[in-house]
């Protein structure tokens, strides 16, 4: 039996060499391209980190205020002091000056370093949305290549219908919907925060957090893992039409042989794009979970500073969770361009 590998379209475009392109342009060209454009959308987004915070409803001296008794002398003391006396082009330059030093000024509320605030929460979040984005990417392309490999089949059908529906619902509604039951009802899990109050010590601590962590990573699996299902269903079935199928299959390959040598590989292309996409808004997007379940994480503390409203903490918050959307979108694109040799000679 034979197993040699037909050749793909990617394949053919590769072997007859950069020369053959009319229009094949050089790697560092399209590095530079995709690094300019990062910079460009990077100082998009400092740029709206100020002023779009700016306009946003509530004085957080008034809110200060509020909280306790503070004379007319005593809150334009605190006004000064937050630097919210100066005038706007002033406060402009100096939010700069911070960005550019990674020095996002001090916390309303905490009375500390936003920089400091966000290295202690950085990590958190890292964990809740790293351990979140392997499992879905995982179980999203495996049952997405095996739902498109038997597409119109139960299994096809299963799939496909639950995949629709996680993707549908609503964040905090599942959310909500998880603690109430497996943490409020069966008390199966604990239902906020990332360690016991009283954590029992050694190995049993790794146990508690990884507790504290099932519900909030379930969430945030069950509402993503749905679109990798769905695109890589897409890809694999628009890949069995393909000439280089029905060699393989002429050839003798048995069908498993077919699928997972021939048939994947080429499906994961439009995957691949997705899966940094979806890296970067999935830590972006963990405001609501780490906010319903009181992770200690980025999202719970930009959840935060919108409630004061805590204006250094929150354009902080904005700018990382921005440049991390962006380096995901940059490493996408220079991934991509090295996994299919149709994009380098466009």
């Amino acid at each position: 039996m034979s197993t040699t590998v037909p050749p793909t379209e990617a394949v053919i475009l590769e072997e007859e060499g950069p020369e053959s392109s009319p229009r094949g342009g050089s790697g560092w060209g399209y590095l530079g391209s995709k690094l300019g454009g990062a910079a460009i959308s990077l100082v998009m987004v400092i740029l709206l980190g100020f002023f779009a915070f700016k306009i946003l409803p509530g004085d957080p001296v008034a809110r200060i205020a509020r909280e306790r008794q503070m004379s007319a002398e005593q809150i334009a003391q605190l006004r000064e002091q937050l630097g919210l006396d100066k005038p706007l082009l002033q406060q402009f330059w100096d939010y700069l000056g911070n960005v550019f030093t990674l020095n996002f000024g001090e916390s309303y509320v905490y009375k500390t370093s936003v920089s400091s605030l966000i290295g202690q929460y950085f990590w958190n979040t890292i964990l809740l949305t790293g351990t979140s984005a392997v499992i879905a990417i995982a179980l999203g392309l495996w049952l997405g290549q095996r739902a498109g490999w038997r597409h119109g089949s139960m299994f096809d059908r299963v799939t496909s219908g639950i995949s629709l529906v996680l993707w549908s619902v609503p964040t905090f509604w599942l959310a909500l919907l998880l603690l109430m039951v497996f943490g409020g009802t069966l008390h199966w899990f604990p239902t906020g925060g990332m360690t016991s109050p009283d954590p029992p010590g050694g190995f049993a601590d790794v146990l508690d957090v990884l507790s504290h962590m099932v519900l909030p990573v379930l969430t945030m699996v069950a509402v993503v893992y749905a679109q990798y299902v769905m695109v890589m269903r897409a890809s694999v079935i628009e890949e069995m039409n393909a000439d280089y199928i029905t060699t393989a299959r002429a050839k003798g390959l048995r069908d498993d042989l077919v699928r997972t040598r021939h048939v994947v590989p080429n499906a994961l292309l439009p995957a691949v794009t997705l899966v940094f996409m979806h890296i970067g808004g999935l830590i972006a997007g963990a405001v609501t979970v780490e906010a319903v379940f009181s992770w200690p994480g980025l999202g719970k503390l930009t959840f935060e500073a919108i409630s004061g409203p805590d204006l250094p903490l929150l354009q902080g918050t904005f700018v990382v969770f921005s440049a991390i959307i962006i380096v995901m979108n940059l490493l996408a694109d220079l991934v991509y361009r090295q996994l299919d040799p149709r994009v380098r000679r466009s």
